[in-house]
This record gives C-alpha cells, sequence and structure tokens, in this order.
C-alpha cells in the first residue's frame, strides 16, 4: 500500500463502552483533514469485547484501518511502541482511545508542524480529571523537569504528533521500559506545545491507578537522568558530616558538664534511625536503576503479537 501522510496510533485496553463513540468520531475527523491517513489500533491484552469490536471495525474500513492485537497486557507505552513499528506515515499522533483528548483536534497538531516542527506536544485546557490527579501532575511535571531538563508542560497527555524520523529514533531505542513522549522530546530538534480541548471519559474508568501513575514516574525519572543517585551521594556525605559535627558537639557538651568513662565518647544512637532510613532510601534508589539493567540485558520480547489485520494489496 502507498505510504499515508498521517499515521494515528491509538492503543486500546477494555474500552469496549467508547469504542463506539470514538469510530463515529475519529474518521469524520481525519477525512476532514484532506489528506491519506491510516489508523493503527493496539489492542493491548484487552478483557473485553474491544478486540472484537476492532475487527469489525477493520472490516468496515480496511482501507484505513489496521489493528495489532497483543496476546496479553503489556502497557500503554510499549502498545504505542509496537504502533509505531507498524506505521507507515510521514507524521505521526497518538491518542488515546477514551476521547478525553477529542480527535478533533489533531488539526491543530499537524498545523504547528506545517510551521516547521518535528514534535508538537499537547496541553489540556480545563482539565475534567479529578483534582488530586491534576496537582499530582503539576508536582510531578515540576520534579521531572528539574531531575531530568525535559520541558513538557503536560507531560499526561497523549496526544502528540512526531516527525517520521523521530518515531524512527525512538523505534531504533531498544529500551525495556521508557516513556515516549520524553525520549521524542530527547530526540527533537524543534519542538512545541499547543493547547487542546479536554472532555470527560465518555465510558469506562481510567487504567492508571495511583501505583501504575507513581510507576510511570519512576520510568521516567530514571529512564532519563543519573540525577537520584548523584543526589544520594551527596546527601550522604552531607550526613556524614552532620553526624560527625553533632558527635563533637555532644562529646564537648559531656566533658564541660564533668562527664568521664567510655561513655563520654560512646553514643550510637544519634540519628541511627535517620540514617537507616537514608540506606533504605538510597538502596531503593539504586534497587531501581539494577533492576532496569536486569530487564535491560535479560533482552526478553518487550510485547508479543498475536495477529496484524491489515488489507494487502
Amino acid at each position: 500500500m502507498a505510504a499515508p501522510k498521517l499515521s494515528v496510533v491509538i492503543p486500546v485496553y477494555n474500552e469496549e463502552a467508547v469504542l463506539p463513540a470514538l469510530f463515529a468520531r475519529l474518521y469524520p475527523a481525519l477525512d476532514a483533514l484532506g489528506c491519506t491517513y491510516e489508523v493503527v489500533f493496539v489492542n493491548d491484552g484487552s478483557r473485553d469485547t474491544s478486540a472484537a469490536m476492532l475487527r469489525e471495525q477493520f472490516q468496515r474500513r480496511p482501507d484505513v484501518t489496521r489493528v495489532v492485537l497483543f496476546n496479553g497486557n503489556f502497557g500503554q507505552h510499549m502498545a504505542i511502541m509496537a504502533g509505531f513499528e507498524q506505521v507507515r506515515g510521514e507524521r505521526v499522533v497518538t491518542l488515546d482511545a477514551d476521547l478525553q483528548n477529542p480527535p478533533e483536534e489533531i488539526g491543530k497538531l499537524l498545523a504547528r508542524m506545517d510551521e516547521g516542527h518535528d514534535y508538537v506536544g499537547s496541553i489540556r485546557r480545563l482539565r475534567q480529571d479529578a483534582a488530586w490527579r491534576r496537582w499530582a501532575s503539576k508536582a510531578m511535571n515540576r520534579l521531572r523537569e528539574r531531575l531530568t531538563r525535559i520541558r513538557m508542560t503536560d507531560q499526561g497527555c497523549m496526544l502528540r504528533a512526531y516527525d517520521r524520523a523521530i518515531v524512527d529514533a525512538i523505534r531504533a531505542s531498544r529500551e525495556v521500559s521508557t516513556f515516549i513522549p520524553a525520549l521524542a522530546y530527547s530526540y527533537s530538534h524543534n519542538p512545541t506545545e499547543v493547547e487542546v480541548e479536554h472532555e470527560e471519559r465518555h465510558a469506562g474508568e481510567s487504567k492508571y491507578s495511583l501505583y501504575q501513575l507513581i510507576r510511570l514516574n519512576f520510568d521516567l525519572v530514571t529512564g532519563f537522568s543519573v540525577l537520584p543517585l548523584q543526589v544520594f551521594s551527596l546527601f550522604g556525605i552531607f550526613v556524614a558530616v552532620m553526624a560527625l559535627g553533632v558527635y563533637v558537639v555532644v562529646i564537648a557538651q559531656r566533658i564541660l558538664a564533668g562527664g568521664a568513662g567510655f561513655w563520654v565518647i560512646w553514643d550510637r544512637d544519634i540519628l541511627e534511625f535517620f540514617l537507616i532510613g537514608v540506606l533504605l532510601l538510597g538502596l531503593g534508589v539504586v534497587g531501581e536503576y539494577v533492576g532496569r539493567i536486569y530487564q535491560q540485558v535479560r533482552e526478553r520480547p518487550r510485547y508479543l503479537i498475536q495477529a496484524i489485520l491489515e488489507r494487502r494489496d
């Protein structure tokens, strides 16, 4: 098949309730762009009827629809990575299936790419999420920018546009786990952002629990910065110096108070619990990096594809 101008990658996980509305809005929005396109759905091991609905949609629009079926659940970012492995378009847009980011907004991202940008992120206007999600997102945005120097105003919004060269670079990065928008930013030479509308979920519920959000941010921080290790090393030096200073002060006070004997120069409890806490924190940080190395050197497949539905001419 001839390469289309645009490829849209949509990961799908248990979205049977929202897929009909997505189909009804997505294809007219793409038709209105006036360019050739393809839609690559990646079913991430859905346990509902999502896979069957994607098969039916492929049968309805085989000219512009392709479906990648995983044989298990490998996560949103691996689903997007699998989509990147399949796309043929000159430009690639990622979009969540829940319709919180309207497909009608894709044109805004493409317009910015027409201005010469190779990567276009998006910022959700009047975000329709729970308050704790908005606060947590802002906090993680600030922390991520300080740790990695990657500047994304809204890292949680997956409506993003990528030039083909960036997608190819991402595909060449054989990382076991990564945060795709940040990886794309690191490869981009002229990134930008655009404000987009944000809607409430039309059906279903978010697939990210609090733990999964924390896990995602661990991947983001440890995948793009060694600063946590450096901060811990500096903190260890600071604690050692402070402990020595406190020890000297305590011993001096005991001597001035007329103390005598071995107990004057022996105090194992001064910062004991604090140092244990620091040690555990440091082991956790080091363990995170070691765990990533372990996952990488095993070289296991990042995902397993059960089938690909596409029309071959």
